[in-house]
């Protein structure tokens, strides 16, 4: 399974996943715990991990196309949520 992952400097890295999880939970399932939360989607899932500095994301699909389809759903939702074109690289 191909997985990619990227930290995002945030120092409310932990707010930002409650926003994530509150706008997602309609649509999909979320297994949420104090500093993380797994979100899952059709095509795979994504774990939000909130450290001091940082908000640490890693994405994980069955295929390598369906890897950079969600890494666009992240971008564009964490996008969203802080007004700002975010420079996210992703590593895989």
């Amino acid at each position: 399974m191909p997985i990619s992952r990227a930290e995002i400097p945030a120092e409310d890295a932990h707010e930002l996943i409650e926003r994530l999880c509150r706008d997602w939970a309609d649509a999909r399932p979320i297994d949420r715990e104090e500093t993380q939360a797994r979100v899952t989607f059709d095509e795979g899932s994504c774990l939000l991990q909130a450290e001091s500095d940082r908000l640490v994301v890693a994405v994980e699909t069955l295929d390598d196309e369906t890897l950079d389809r969600l890494e666009g759903k992240v971008n564009a939702a964490l996008e969203g949520l802080t007004g700002v074109t975010l420079e996210i690289v992703w590593e895989n």
